[in-house]
C-alpha cells in the first residue's frame, strides 16, 4: 500500500443512464449515484478494477489527520465474510494483485487478474471498501504499524523535504498536512472515529468503479448491482479553508551526507487553461536528461546526482518545484544555478527547439502509458472522479499540441514571479538561507 478531487456534486440518477462519447469507453450513472466506467479490451486476457473514492487527507478533521490512509490499511484487515487472509490468498491464488493508495483528494483500492475472475475482483473490492469489519484489535494492530511508517518516512531525507514543503507552500491549509497523519492523530484515534468517518465518505455517491480489459460493460453493470450499498447519502461538503500566504524558508537540521532541497511556487488548479502550457514547461525545465536544470546542474557542472522539477494540482490550487539533493558544502551554488535557469525561462521562454521536444515527449508518454488494463483504469478512474470527463488520446495530444512557446513564456511569468519557497533538509539553520528569501 501506498501513503501518499473530486467534482463539486457526486453525478446521480433514478434510472442507470449509459453513454458512450468517448469512442470504446462506456459510463453508466447508477441510482444511488455510483458512476461506472468501462473500457473493454477484448485483446486482453486480464482486467483492472479500481474503486475511486472521492475523499482523502484534505477531508480529514485535524483530529483525525489519517483517518483515510488508515483507512486504506484497515480494508485488507478483513470483512464480515473473508478475513485478511482470505482476501490475499483469493487474489494471489489466481496470479492476481491487489493494492491502494490515499492522496489529498481521493483514495484508491484496485485489483488486476485474469479476465475470467471478474466476478471475484468486483465481490472483495466492494467488500474491501464498502463493508470492512474494523475491529478494535485490527486498528490497535494497523495503529502501530502506521507509526512505524511514519518513522521510516521520518528516516529518508528526501521525503522529509517534500512534506516540509508542502507544509510551506500550503501555510495552514489541509494540502500542507501529510496525508499519512501524524505520531498524536494516528496514536488517539479510535475505531469509532475511523468508523464514523468512513459512514460520512465511502458512499456509492462518491464513488466511481473504473473497470479495464477483457469484460463487458453491461456484465460488470450486472455484477455490481447487488454489491452496493443502498442509500442515496453525499459526503459532507469539502470545507473552504482559503489559502493564507506561502511560508517561504522551511529548514530541518539533520547531520547527513547531502542537502535535500526543494524550490518552488504555488501553482494552478488541476483545471485551469494554462495546465497544458505548466506540463510543457515542466518537461522541458526539469522533467528528464535532455531538461535544462539537468543539462545544467548536472552535466555542465556536477553538482547534484538527482534534479528535476514537478508539478502538482488540487481542486483549488497547484504546486510546482524543483528537487536536488547535493553536497552541503555546494547547496548554495547549486540554488544559484537552479534560480538562474529558473530566471532565464521567465525573461526568455523556452527556444522552439525545447517546446516541440517536450511537447513530442508529453503525447509520446502518455500513449505508451496506456498500454495495459491496469494503465486504463487508472486513468479513466481518475479522470472521471476528478474532472468529470475522459478525454481522448487524440484530445489531449491536441491540446498539448496548440501549446506555443509565447504559451510557456507567459506561464513561466505566472509561475515564477510570485512568493518562492525554499525547504532544505540537512546540517543547517534557517540562518543559512535567510538572505535567499528577504
Amino acid at each position: 500500500m501506498h501513503p501518499r478531487g473530486a467534482p463539486d456534486g457526486p453525478i446521480t440518477s433514478t434510472v442507470p443512464s449509459t453513454s458512450s462519447a468517448v469512442p470504446g469507453i462506456f459510463r453508466t450513472s447508477l441510482d444511488g449515484g455510483l458512476r461506472v466506467v468501462t473500457e473493454p479490451m477484448p485483446s486482453l486476457r486480464s482486467v483492472a478494477v479500481g474503486l475511486w473514492i472521492g475523499t482523502g487527507g484534505i477531508d480529514e478533521p485535524g483530529s483525525i489527520l489519517g483517518a483515510s490512509h488508515f483507512l486504506e490499511h484497515l480494508g485488507f484487515k478483513g470483512t464480515p465474510g473473508r478475513t485478511a487472509h482470505e482476501i490475499a490468498s483469493a487474489v494471489e491464488s489466481v496470479g492476481g494483485d491487489m493494492n491502494a493508495f490515499t492522496a489529498h483528494e481521493l483514495t484508491c483500492f484496485y485489483v488486476r487478474m485474469p479476465d475470467e475472475y471478474l466476478e471475484l475482483a468486483l465481490d472483495i473490492l466492494a467488500d474491501v471498501v464498502w463493508s470492512p469489519s474494523l475491529r478494535v484489535e485490527d486498528v490497535d494492530q494497523e495503529r502501530d504499524v502506521i507509526l512505524e511508517e511514519l518513522r521510516m518516512r521520518d528516516d529518508q531525507p528526501d521525503d522529509v523535504v517534500h512534506e516540509q514543503f508542502m507544509e510551506a507552500v500550503f501555510d495552514g491549509h489541509p494540502l500542507g498536512r501529510a496525508v499519512i497523519g501524524t505520531e498524536s492523530t494516528i496514536g488517539a484515534m479510535t475505531r469509532d472515529d475511523i468508523a464514523g468517518y468512513h459512514a460520512q465518505h465511502y458512499l456509492p455517491s462518491n464513488t466511481v468503479l473504473s473497470v479495464a480489459g477483457n469484460a463487458e460493460h453491461d456484465r460488470v453493470l450486472d455484477l455490481i448491482a447487488d454489491r452496493v450499498p443502498e442509500g442515496g447519502a453525499t459526503r459532507p461538503p469539502r470545507a473552504d479553508s482559503g489559502l493564507e500566504p506561502v511560508r517561504r524558508l522551511a529548514v530541518t537540521n539533520r547531520p547527513s551526507e547531502q542537502a535535500h532541497v526543494v524550490l518552488g511556487h504555488r501553482s494552478f488548479r488541476r483545471d485551469d487553461p494554462d495546465r497544458y502550457a505548466l506540463a510543457v514547461l515542466n518537461q522541458a525545465l526539469g522533467g528528464g536528461m535532455a531538461s535544462r536544470l539537468f543539462q545544467e546542474v548536472r552535466e555542465q557542472r556536477g553538482l547534484a546526482y538527482s534534479v528535476y522539477s514537478f508539478r502538482a494540482a488540487y481542486e483549488d490550487t497547484g504546486a510546482v518545484a524543483v528537487y536536488v539533493g547535493t553536497g552541503p558544502e555546494k547547496v548554495h551554488e547549486t540554488l544559484d544555478v537552479v534560480q538562474d535557469v529558473l530566471d532565464t525561462v521567465v525573461t526568455g521562454g523556452l527556444t522552439d527547439d525545447e517546446v516541440v521536444a517536450a511537447k513530442g515527449h508529453l503525447k509520446g508518454a502518455t500513449a505508451l502509458s496506456l498500454e495495459s488494463s491496469s494503465s486504463r483504469m487508472h486513468r479513466n478512474g481518475r479522470s472521471e472522479l476528478v474532472e468529470g470527463e475522459i478525454p481522448t488520446l487524440d484530445e489531449l495530444q491536441a491540446r498539448v499540441d496548440a501549446v506555443t512557446p509565447d504559451d510557456v513564456r507567459r506561464v513561466a511569468q505566472r509561475m515564477f514571479d510570485g512568493p518562492q519557497v525554499l525547504s532544505v533538509v540537512g546540517p543547517f539553520d534557517e540562518a543559512d538561507f535567510a538572505h535567499r528569501v528577504a
